[in-house]
């Protein structure tokens, strides 16, 4: 299986930007897929997950700017990000897993791994 995220940019506060992360070599249905980020000097960080049943998590600071959603026909997930601030910057992993739901925000519970698209929010 093999992860290839793409989307990432650099825009302003305040922008949108939508990131998404496609599935190779296996079946994305599968999966709880979810996205990570990683700011300069900072450990890697949960951001937002969807259950292959579809139930979503977002990390509170991203409740309501941020969205997540999958397309399983199209091996795809995607995270919408709205009113972007420039605490959102970082690099954003897509990751695939089948953890617990009560350790869904945790990375180590997530088999692969894409190799991250850089996000920049200027202020």
């Amino acid at each position: 299986v093999q992860l290839q995220a793409s989307g990432g940019g650099l825009v302003q506060a305040g922008a949108s930007l939508r990131v998404s992360c496609v599935l190779s070599g296996g079946a994305l249905r599968i999966y709880t897929m979810a996205w990570f980020r990683q700011a300069p000097g900072k450990e890697r960080g949960f951001v937002a997950a969807i259950t292959w049943s579809g139930g979503t998590f977002h990390e509170d600071s991203v409740k309501g700017r941020f969205t997540i959603s999958r397309d399983n026909a199209k091996n795809t997930v995607s995270l919408q990000m709205n009113s972007l601030k420039p605490a959102d910057t970082g690099v954003y992993f897509c990751a695939a897993g089948r953890p617990i739901v009560s350790a869904i925000g945790d990375s180590s519970m997530y088999y692969y791994w894409g190799q991250g698209t850089q996000v920049t929010v200027s202020s």
